[in-house]
């Protein structure tokens, strides 16, 4: 895979954990120091204190006129305007810019494309909590879905992602909401529920929750990582009526925020089991799970 020499100068929209952690990994590859712009003057600072060779840009036009790539860590929702905003400006060559919005593909960046700007969506398959050092290490090895514009674009990209450590992964512009939906619903979603478990264990009179649960999250999180659905087991496979019927009544009495999301969940359980056998499974816990809605 191709991989990035150097730019002339590298420029950053957005002073977030992302931007943070990207500038860090990218500064090496700008001849000039790294130009970053944020709205909030005092996050802005406080990212290029973290990228280390970087400066403050004092209007977000000087990063289209100064740099030759350019990164775009900005919202999903200030997106569209930041890239109206950028093409008001005129570099003295056009530029490769990327950005790394997940449910977004390359076609928003089309403003810039007709500009002869090369254009491309980024975005890594991982999560950011603000320590952008541990977060260039999390890099190495992570997946980054790639969507470019042109070939010689989803080229450019794949070179950064490389460079980065990544492994770039093709996802078609028509395709990009149906994996951010994904990410989406196997990372955010497990948040949820893990929270609400260790509600319900609170509930039960357990001290640390997490400290109970943690072995057997991991080691579902791996069967079904390894497994998919294969991976199954409790309950809901056996068929245990009572059990499930004992669960609903003691989540009703004792937790009753953790009732919707467990019938959801147990039917959408149900669901994939049939979905896997290719036919449909009448279990006798599903009348009871529809019952609750």
């Amino acid at each position: 895979m191709p991989r990035v020499t150097s730019y002339g100068r590298i420029g950053i929209i957005g002073s977030g954990r992302v931007a943070s952690a990207l500038g860090l990994a990218l500064a090496e590859l700008s001849v000039e120091p790294l130009a970053l712009w944020g709205r909030d003057p005092a996050r802005c600072a406080t990212a290029v204190a973290s990228i280390g060779r970087a400066v403050a840009a004092p209007r977000m036009t000087d990063i289209a006129e100064t740099c030759d790539l350019i990164v775009l860590a900005v919202s999903d929702d200030a997106l569209e305007q930041s890239i109206l905003d950028l093409g008001a400006g005129g570099g003295i060559a056009p530029p490769f810019i990327f950005h790394v919005s997940g449910r977004n593909g390359a076609a928003i960046l089309a403003p810039l494309g007709v500009k002869g700007w090369l254009t491309a969506a980024i975005h890594p398959a991982m999560t950011f909590t603000g320590d952008p050092h541990a977060e260039v290490g999390q890099m190495i090895g992570a997946r980054f879905a790639v969507t470019g514009s042109t070939d010689q674009a989803n080229e450019a990209a794949r070179a950064v992602v490389a460079h980065l450590g990544g492994i770039p992964v093709d996802i078609a512009e028509e395709h990009r909401p149906l994996y951010h939906a994904a990410l989406c619903h196997g990372a955010n979603h497990l948040i949820t529920l893990i929270a609400g478990s260790c509600e319900a264990l609170a509930a039960a009179g357990v001290d640390d929750p997490a400290a109970l649960l943690a072995p057997l999250v991991r080691a579902a999180l791996e069967n079904s990582l390894g497994k998919g659905m294969a991976g199954l087991s409790g309950p809901l496979l056996r068929g245990d009526k009572a059990t499930i019927a004992g669960h609903i009544s003691a989540l009703r009495k004792d937790c009753p925020p953790l009732l919707p999301p467990y019938q959801a969940m147990g039917l959408a359980t149900l669901d994939a089991l049939e979905r896997l056998n290719g036919k449909e499974l009448p279990s006798p816990c599903r009348p009871m799970l529809e019952k609750e809605r």
